[in-house]
């Protein structure tokens, strides 16, 4: 008996601990897309189809214990919940009112939680590498830590050199005249409340960020601002923007802040100096006036585009793809509603609230100038707004859809129907109501109808696709690829000319789809090109497409030829070319291989680009230069599953041609820009180029090499120029190695001319003893000196012959001072 008892505490234990588990039973739900969530919502009663092979991770829901007692045969009930595991917290599953269909057992949801997307895995930093959300590269090289602590054992304040706290970071401001710019002071925050004679200490960030915490100032970054009202619901995306962990005790006067930049997540650090007028701040300010996290932020952000003036005018959606790396998705509200699509866009915006969404919204300009002028009805023109909720309400017995935005001005609202003045709150039911409150804050709600007619676009970005689809419980795997055009090699044009066969080329390898989502959307390609200059504003942008065709069985590895694109056509009949930073192409593609080729509109169009391919089938990719020999021998095939960029424990010493390479070597070390500074140069060349020397390439040497392949003279290294200097320092490098007959790992004078005379060069005993003083200060040169002295006389030489005439070379004082002192 007593044995007996034992077991029945045993068993009502377990059930107990059970009990608790089966809070969150996990099952595989497949949301049927033709049931609209209005019905979902509504009736609570859509049957999903449950699968025995948990997903990673699973869809989660809450179950009433009535429903289990009622649902079937006790024992099988008992016997499912013993075996199934325990379910993640709830706060981390994507949970949905719905009704599921589990081992022939009906169990009903009772409680409706915010859902959430699983997370993407991104391929190209799995493993933490510099540039991860985990380990952001440095921006200009600044760490952030380091700084600190110096300037904290030194008792001084931080100044930031690269951000000068002086009008040259406030750039060409319109509004601003002469006179007021010479009025204009930086202080830092305890200073600023000290002219405002307030007595009461800044603070960085009070009780959690909320968009209510600030008002725009006098740039026109409404795009901006928009997208921080957005970012400040979510909580997890806010910390990896804005670090929480920082104040104003004993921080030296040093912040930093995390932005994602064309592929890399990078750490921006700024001093907390802030540029005021009349004791006032000139941009963003905190409604408080103590509260500072949303001003530094704005400089950090600032300090990205080249000045405050560079932030003037843009679009929502480059604020929300550099806060979340995300996939950017734009929808045109005025042809949507024409068409008849409420419904779907309904659809993704309730997703993609639910999801990590960062959502935003802008309305048309009138006329031909870019004026914030406010209608009658409240709304403002050319202006961005953050959307912050949608619900549904009863009103005399339908089903209304409302959207709830937000103005970055913290005023001038609606007037129409559901405004904060609107009698048609008082006759909805108060649960509904309470999503009202009447308060001049900038914020208001209005019909899906209304939103649709005088607003122009939705702006939705989200690190993970599956709020297009609704389908949270798939897994998207992403890989981001940096690449060129390179004007006369891989700058093609496109398909109307001759040479688009030169343009970077991707094959992508479909293996399995999902066979139950006929024609879904199962890729998406993000085309990205990065900025020529630092400065935002003077930045030009090609007009850019991507065009994707499907490999007939048989065709060769590797690049395909001219012959290939007479004989096939691309997939989408319309190529779509376009001006803006970021085009966004999505597929449904079946089992088969493709090519993905990336252009400008017309040819011999330099730049570089970021290509992010997004993937939920099973797949493989390979990228092929214009190196690519044509032999179709390529047996490196990646996964994407998706390649991932060469590590340095993996890394060959030796240099190699292949562009694909060369290009990933110099992402590693470039900043966000796509540039290499001398210090950049120096640490990539020593950790990659075998130098002969212990000491290696010299930052001299480094900022001498950048100055002889700086063709637009902007003291910055784009891929082009060092693919150039990599070409001429393999060069040289077998040059050297051919001259060095003792192999001894230097040349000796003999040997130094006679390297000389093989690359062409006119010497005499003379002049070889003079530049063996000049660049070794020693009788033996070395590698890096031998490159070096060969870089400089190629470049003299160049300009002597492109410059001469019978054998007398004429310049210009700015020419022949640049020529000697620039090199």
């Amino acid at each position: 008996m007593a044995q007996g008892r034992n077991y029945c505490l045993i068993l009502r234990n377990l059930l107990l601990v059970r009990s608790y588990r089966a809070m969150h039973v996990c099952t595989r739900i497949k949301e049927k897309r033709h049931f609209s969530e209005e019905r979902m919502r509504s009736s609570g009663d859509i049957s999903l189809k449950g699968k025995k092979k948990d997903p990673k991770p699973p869809g989660c829901f809450f179950y009433s214990f009535n429903t289990f007692m009622g649902a079937g045969p006790w024992t099988l009930w008992l016997y499912s919940l013993l075996q199934r595991p325990a379910c993640p917290p709830p706060s981390h599953c994507p949970c949905k009112e719905a009704e599921v269909v589990c081992s022939s057992i009906s169990l009903k949801a009772v409680v409706n939680m915010p859902g959430s997307c699983t997370s993407i895995i991104n391929l190209r930093y799995q493993d933490g590498s510099e540039g991860s959300a985990s380990n952001p590269a440095r921006f200009n090289n600044q760490d952030y830590a380091q700084l600190r602590d110096n300037y904290r054992r030194r008792r001084t304040q931080f100044v930031d050199n690269t951000f000068p706290p002086n009008n040259q970071s406030l750039g060409d401001l319109p509004n601003l005249s002469r006179w007021q710019e010479a009025q204009v002071e930086w202080l830092r925050p305890a200073d600023i409340l000290k002219a405002q004679k307030k007595s009461r200490d800044p603070i960085f960030c009070s009780k959690g960020a909320s968009r209510f915490d600030f008002d725009q100032g006098s740039v026109g970054n409404c795009w901006f601002l928009a997208a921080i009202s957005s970012l400040t619901f979510h909580k997890g995306l806010l910390a990896q923007v804005v670090p929480m962990d920082q104040n104003f005790s004993d921080n030296a006067g040093i912040f930093h802040f995390r932005f994602w930049r064309f592929g890399v997540w990078v750490d921006v650090v700024i001093d907390d100096h802030l540029p005021t007028l009349n004791n006032g701040l000139m941009f963003v300010s905190s409604k408080d006036g103590t509260e500072f996290w949303a001003p530094l932020l704005e400089k950090a952000y600032a300090k990205v585009c080249g000045s405050y003036a560079d932030m003037s005018s843009g679009l929502p959606s480059e604020a929300c793809k550099d806060f979340s790396g995300g996939l950017n998705m734009d929808y045109k509200l005025h042809e949507a509603h024409s068409a008849g699509h409420d419904e779907e866009l309904w659809n993704a915006l309730s997703r993609a609230t639910r999801c990590q969404s960062v959502i935003c919204c802008g309305t048309a300009q009138k006329g031909g100038e870019l004026v914030n002028s406010v209608q009658d009805t409240g709304i403002v023109d050319a202006h961005a707004y953050s959307v912050t909720a949608v619900t549904e309400v009863d009103y005399y017995g339908s089903k209304v859809k409302l959207v709830r935005l937000m103005n970055p001005w913290g005023r001038t609202e609606w007037k129409g129907k559901w405004s904060d003045k609107s009698d048609m709150w008082s006759k909805v039911r108060p649960e509904d109501r309470k999503n009202f409150v009447d308060r001049n804050d900038g914020e208001f709600w209005m019909e899906l109808e209304d939103f649709c007619h005088y607003f122009q676009n939705l702006f939705i970005c989200c690190e993970n696709p599956n709020f297009i689809d609704g389908d949270v419980s798939c897994q998207w795997k992403s890989m981001t690829y940096d690449g060129s055009w390179v004007a006369g090699i891989t700058a093609g044009g496109n398909m109307s000319y001759s040479t688009f066969e030169a343009n970077p080329q991707y094959r992508l390898q479909v293996t399995k789809i999902n066979k139950e989502e006929q024609n879904d959307q199962n890729i998406f390609l993000s085309l990205m090109q990065k900025p020529q200059k630092q400065n935002r504003k003077t930045t030009k942008t090609h007009p850019i497409g991507l065009t994707v065709f499907k490999i007939p069985p048989g065709t060769p590895q590797g690049r395909v030829m001219f012959s290939f694109f007479q004989r096939n056509r691309p997939m989408k009949q319309r190529q779509l070319y376009t001006n803006e930073r970021d085009l966004i192409e999505s597929y449904s593609l079946e089992p088969a291989e493709y090519l993905i080729v990336p252009s400008t509109l017309k040819p011999n169009m330099s730049g570089d680009f970021v290509l992010t391919v997004y993937t939920k089938t099973d797949a493989k990719i390979s990228s092929h230069d214009e190196d690519d020999d044509g032999d179709h021998e390529h047996k490196e095939e990646e996964s994407l599953i998706l390649p991932m960029p060469p590590k340095d424990k993996d890394k060959d010493k030796e240099e190699t041609t292949d562009r694909n390479t060369i290009q990933a070597l110099f992402s590693r070390y470039a900043d966000q820009f796509g540039r290499l500074a001398a210090g950049q140069l120096q640490k990539l060349l020593n950790d990659n180029f075998p130098h002969g020397t212990r000491s290696g390439f010299g930052l001299d040497t480094c900022m001498s090499m950048m100055a002889m392949v700086d063709t637009n003279q902007t003291m910055r290294m784009t891929f082009t120029e060092f693919s150039t200097l990599w070409e001429k320092i393999t060069k040289y490098k077998k040059c050297f190695h051919l001259a060095d007959v003792n192999e001894n790992g230097s040349l000796s004078e003999r040997e130094l001319q006679k390297a000389m005379e093989d690359e062409g060069m006119d010497t005499d005993d003379f002049m070889v003893r003079l530049m063996t003083a000049r660049y070794s200060g020693m009788s033996n040169t070395s590698m890096e000196n031998f490159i070096t002295l060969m870089l400089r006389l190629e470049k003299i030489s160049d300009v002597f012959k492109d410059k001469s005439s019978n054998g007398v070379i004429h310049l210009s004082w700015t020419e022949w001072s640049n020529l000697s002192m620039y090199n």
